[in-house]
């Protein structure tokens, strides 16, 4: 479905009655990487999942996509769904949105689940990599997706889920130019929210991965020193959703559960 949000298409679906599940995808992917887990969250839950700002059927909305106008976008979808409140999963970068989201709105949400994500602000060097990214994308940018998909799984695993990768990929390569350029300058300029682990009213969750290529295992444990925020912990790389599968579903239906 489409909503006209300051004149441009944002494209969302919506799914089951119940409790309301909002689902945010993360950089360079879109609402499709949700379809496994719907029919299963669906049969308790309203599941809403949206195509973030220049991903998938959602269009873009100047030259650079912050977090924050990331989530404008959110509220509105939810506003017009007339959700008031709601649990959020967000994978990645959809999980930095989802922080954004709740900075603003922290009595709409009645959970929040950060799958392979982070609280914390891109450190120096990490600002860097994503203007060399961005460098990267101006010159060939389908290089750079193919590149990229493949860097966040475990080398192992790489072979495993080759048929995964090359439908992730073929979803990627329909990100446009803009949109990627757009996230990656939103990502590198977004704030530390580290405070919202502390002292936000609702229930936290945040999925690790051992051996994620892109976050930092002890960093992220380091976040959740003196907080009530439940850590799980998978073996695996920064797709969760497909290297963790049956474990992902098990986890995220028992923290909606359990709200």
């Amino acid at each position: 479905m489409n909503l006209q949000y300051k004149g441009i298409n944002v494209f969302y679906t919506d799914n089951g009655k119940g409790n309301a599940v909002v689902l945010l995808h993360g950089f360079l992917e879109n609402v499709s990487m949700w379809d496994p887990f719907i029919p299963t969250l669906s049969k308790k839950n309203r599941v809403i999942c949206i195509d973030l700002l220049g991903h998938g059927k959602t269009e873009c909305l100047g030259y650079i996509h912050t977090m924050e106008l990331m989530a404008e976008v959110v509220q509105a979808v939810l506003k017009y769904l007339k959700i008031r409140r709601s649990t959020f999963i967000g994978h990645s970068m959809g999980g930095y949105v989802a922080l954004a989201y709740a900075e603003k709105n922290p009595d709409a949400l009645k959970g929040l689940c950060l799958m392979n994500s982070t609280a914390s602000a891109d450190t120096p060097e990490k600002k860097k990599n994503r203007d060399r990214a961005i460098i990267a994308v101006k010159q060939n940018h389908k290089m750079f997706i193919r590149m990229a998909i493949s860097n966040l799984f475990r080398p192992k695993n790489r072979t495993i889920f080759s048929e995964e990768i090359k439908l992730l990929k073929k979803e990627a390569l329909k990100t446009s130019l803009q949109g990627i350029i757009a996230s990656l300058e939103g990502m590198k300029i977004r704030n530390d929210r580290e405070a919202l682990l502390h002292f936000t009213p609702f229930k936290k969750m945040l999925i690790i991965s051992k051996k994620d290529p892109v976050l930092d295992y002890n960093t992220l444990i380091s976040q959740t020193k003196n907080t009530n925020v439940k850590v799980v912990e998978f073996p695996d790389g920064h797709m969760s959703h497909i290297e963790n599968k049956s474990e992902f579903l098990y986890t995220i239906v028992h923290f909606i559960e359990n709200m």
